[in-house]
């Protein structure tokens, strides 16, 4: 067994809270903001056919992520645009395009999550420990840029040495290429990373398969199957507060095991 070096965490519901509701109202917004652009280049279309799309889109970059990979942000708005109408994209000027890009990243900014109120403090204290810090994401329906801005308005982004987004590598989680990126970037491997999240999939599964140690947060995600040891975390915790100190026990099962 090799030292503990680094650290990685997962994003959403690790260090960002969201809620069902947050996500509704955020989608409300991208598709009466989207039919609004549209309307002003002479595209006219109805907020059921826009939701429609916005539905193919979601369905269709959930499909590129199944096979463990992504897609960029501006390719994952042109999927959605082609949804509403074949070749759309082509048809309305480049500068409504962007807009409907920006009307859809600031989406998460006009109805944003909460930062987890542990979050500096437990960042804070990994970083006390001498580890480096690697953030893994998959973006989702806003892109990575988007979470560095929400990361530095909360006081968290300076806390990381590396961050990795899904739509910025065009890897997402479960796949080992996104952890492997990471770890090469803070200079280490998967016999000295400790992964944090709370995706009993993307976070335990697969951290554990591409050889992490994980730390599971309860009260998101249930285990489908206890028995099964592919999803059993090496520490599962009730918060994220409960991180440090369970880092801080994976460090020293470490260390008593070179010995």
């Amino acid at each position: 067994m090799s030292e503990i070096n680094a650290v990685t965490f997962d994003l959403w519901q690790t260090l960002l809270l969201d809620n069902p509701e947050q996500g509704r109202i955020r989608t409300r917004a991208r598709l009466e903001g989207t039919q609004d652009l549209l309307t002003r280049v002479g595209e006219n279309f109805s907020l059921e056919q826009i939701e429609q799309a916005y539905r193919d889109g979601v369905r269709r970059c959930q499909e590129i992520r199944d096979a463990h990979r992504d897609v960029t942000f501006l390719q994952q708005v042109q999927i959605f645009v082609n949804f509403i109408s074949p070749r759309l994209v082509e048809r309305i000027p480049n500068s409504t395009f962007h807009d409907v890009a920006a009307c859809y990243s600031d989406s998460f900014f006009d109805h944003p999550p909460g930062p987890h109120p542990e979050g500096v403090r437990v960042l804070q204290k990994v970083k006390e420990m001498g580890l480096r810090l690697g953030m893994i994401s998959n973006t989702g329906m806003t892109p990575g840029v988007s979470f560095r801005r929400f990361l530095s308005e909360h006081g968290m982004l300076d806390y990381f040495d590396v961050l990795t987004f899904s739509d910025e590598v065009g890897f997402s989680k479960p796949a080992c290429e996104i952890f492997n990126l990471t770890l090469e970037e803070l200079g280490s491997s998967p016999d000295q990373a400790i992964h944090v999240g709370d995706h009993i999939f993307n976070d335990v599964a697969a951290a554990k398969a591409c050889g992490l140690r994980t730390v599971w947060i309860e009260g998101f995600y249930e285990r489908p199957n206890h028995d099964d040891p592919a999803t059993e975390p090496d520490i599962s915790v009730a918060t994220l507060g409960e991180v440090p100190d369970a880092i801080t026990k994976l460090r020293v099962q470490s260390t008593e095991r070179q010995y």
